[in-house]
Parts: C-alpha cells; sequence; structure tokens
C-alpha cells in the first residue's frame, strides 16, 4: 500500500508531477536546456517577485549543500549562526568544518531565537555572516527572520544574511527582498512538492561579490563559477533534467494558484492542525514561533507514537516521530506542499479514531 506522506520531507508528490519525470533527456550542454532551465528561473523570479539584484539557481543536490556553500563561498572569516534545534546545528558545525570561525545563539529545543539576541550579540563581536534557520523542522520553531533580516539591514550593512529555508519556501511566505538576505535555499522534497535531489536557491548580488573575494570556495561548492554558468542558462556540472523537467511544472501550478493563496492554504492547515494538538495535547514550540508548514506537538498524554504510525500506515498515512532526543516526547504532521485543509482534517480524523481522542 502506498503512504501517502504527512512528515516534514519528503511531501507527497502527484502523479502530474511525477509524469513530467518520464521525458526524453536532452544534452545538457545544448540550446534544448537553456531554454527549459530559463524559463523555470524566469518563473522563479515572478514567483518570489525577485528584484534584479537577487538571483535564482538550482543545484543537483540536497538542502544540506548550501550550508557548505554558504560556509566556502560566502563567509570570510566568522559566522554568527543562529542554533536552536537539530538542523541548525548541522549548519553551524559545517561552517565550522570548512575552517570558518563560528559563534553561536543557542537555546532550548522549541525556543526561538529571539531578534533582541541577535542585536545584542553583533554588539560584542564583528561578524561578516548571520546564519539563521527560518524553519526548525526538528522542533516546529519558526523563527523571525524578517526582523532579523530588518536589523542587519538598518545596522549593519556590510554584514551578510544567509536563511535556511528548506522547509518552509514556496509554503510559508518567502520575499528575499523584503526578509533583506542575501541567501536563502529550499530543498526540492518539501513544500515545492517534488522528489528529493534539487535545491532551489536565491542568492543576492552582493554574496556573488563576496564570494569573488573568498578563497577555497571548493569545486561544487563555488558559487562564482555556479552563476559564471547562470549567465548561459547553464550549471556547472550535469543537473537532474528530469527534476527539472518536474520543477517547471511545479512552477506553473505555484504561479497560477499565486502565493497569496499558497501562503494562505498553508496557514489554514496549520491552524486546523494546531487547534487539533491543543485540544488533546499541547504544542512543541513556545507561542507566537509556530511553524506554517508542519505542526510539532507535545505528547503530553504519553501516547505510544511507534505504534500510531504503524497502525496509521495501515490506513494509507505516514507521519513522523518526534527527531533525535524528542522521539516519543513528541509527534510531528507535515502539512506542506499540495495538502489541503480537508486532507489534513481526514488524517487528524483517523488518528482520533486510532487514540479513542
Amino acid at each position: 500500500m502506498h503512504k501517502k506522506l504527512l512528515i516534514p520531507g519528503p511531501t507527497e508528490v502527484s502523479q502530474e508531477i511525477l509524469r513530467e519525470q518520464s521525458r526524453y533527456l536532452i544534452g545538457h550542454r545544448e540550446k534544448a536546456f537553456s531554454d527549459l532551465y530559463g524559463e523555470i528561473k524566469s518563473k522563479l523570479t515572478k514567483f518570489f517577485e525577485l528584484s534584479d539584484s537577487y538571483n535564482p539557481t538550482v543545484t543537483t543536490s540536497s538542502g544540506t549543500l548550501w550550508f557548505d556553500i554558504v560556509a566556502r563561498s560566502i563567509v570570510k572569516e566568522k559566522a554568527l549562526v543562529c542554533v536552536n534545534g537539530a538542523f541548525s546545528s548541522r549548519f553551524a558545525k559545517t561552517i565550522q568544518f570548512c575552517g570558518k570561525k563560528v559563534d553561536v545563539i543557542e537555546v532550548d529545543w522549541g525556543k526561538a531565537i529571539k531578534t533582541s539576541m541577535v542585536a545584542e550579540k553583533l554588539e560584542s563581536s564583528k561578524y561578516d555572516t548571520v546564519v539563521m534557520c527560518h524553519n526548525e523542522s526538528s522542533t516546529g520553531v519558526r523563527n523571525p527572520i524578517y526582523e532579523v533580516g530588518d536589523l542587519i539591514r538598518s545596522n549593519y550593512p556590510d554584514l551578510l544574511f544567509a536563511v535556511d529555508s528548506v522547509s518552509s519556501m514556496a509554503g510559508d511566505k518567502i520575499i528575499p527582498k523584503t526578509i533583506g538576505c542575501d541567501v536563502v535555499f529550499a530543498s526540492s522534497q518539501k513544500c515545492f512538492a517534488l522528489p528529493p535531489g534539487l535545491c532551489i536557491s536565491i542568492v543576492s548580488d552582493r554574496a556573488i561579490e563576496r564570494a569573488n573575494n573568498v578563497s577555497n570556495r571548493g569545486s561544487y561548492t563555488d558559487l562564482v563559477k555556479i552563476f559564471d554558468f547562470e549567465k548561459k542558462n547553464q550549471t556547472p556540472f550535469t543537473p537532474n533534467i528530469s527534476l527539472l523537467y518536474a520543477l517547471n511544472k511545479r512552477m506553473d501550478l505555484l504561479i497560477k494558484e499565486t502565493y497569496a493563496r499558497v501562503y494562505e492554504r498553508h496557514l489554514e492547515m496549520a491552524k486546523c492542525t494546531r487547534d487539533w494538538a491543543k485540544t488533546h495535547f499541547e504544542l512543541f514550540p513556545e507561542p507566537g514561533f509556530e511553524s506554517v508548514t508542519l505542526t510539532c506537538i507535545k505528547n503530553t498524554l504519553e501516547k505510544n507514537i511507534k505504534e500510531l504510525i504503524e497502525k496509521l500506515a495501515l490506513r494509507g498515512f505516514m507521519i513522523s516521530n518526534g527527531y533525535g532526543m524528542l522521539k516519543e516526547k513528541t509527534f510531528r504532521i507535515g502539512h506542506m506542499g499540495e495538502w489541503n485543509t480537508i486532507e489534513v482534517k481526514k488524517v487528524l480524523d483517523i488518528i482520533d479514531d486510532i487514540w479513542g481522542l
């Protein structure tokens, strides 16, 4: 039986999108590919309301590659990294592994990084890059990237701001020029509702200029090389052409729905799930900082979550246990991609039935 995915990723992929990957391949150095890739970039530019100073790019990779790209091509000497869960912690460690200095603002899992914390830290030392995870999917916490972006723009114009939006971009509202970020990236298997394998990124002119002045950028992680090829609507290395066909179709569907409606739909799903969770349990994130694309629920009734997942699978759906040290202490319901409130409510009703809630 196929289990429909309501986990933090990968999410459910429609037959319409899956069929796009059955197209014949083309050479990645021929005009047909440049036309395809140029079309995708134009649609990304339209959907994310990009100004002339922002540049879309698509890498054949997981989103985690962009931890390395930021580390190797953006951070010159020292980064301030905001850590409040598993993936923001991984970002900090990646920058350290690449030989750069890192200071962290770290709070307990379930808590958000406040703008005041960033402001205080920026006063205490000199940094060239600030890094924040928008949607910490290990905890269901949504960090205030718009407020932090405004702080940096207003007071630290030379600082670059990099945002991990792996599990929120194209679901939650991400408008780079409004955020004021220099790098923001997302994985295809999350809100874009595609199979894994692509990372969709938006990079400012300032970031590319910075990369030109950073040494030891690596090869696959060389932002300068990536954007040299972008000028020709090409990629430095062989891309996943089949997934790009799928992304091209996905962008058509997103543009037709409009970003405003996409965001509203995700908010509706989030509210439905939160209301259900608060009726029976408690939300794990601190109030006011809940994710729009997944809900992390505190297991206050001490239910057997592993058993729930097994029983739910027999009914054709899949949710996630808590991440790492939160296993059995929390559970997570992903509501991103093509899902809607009616479908989410159906799954919540099944959980009610299984647990007798």
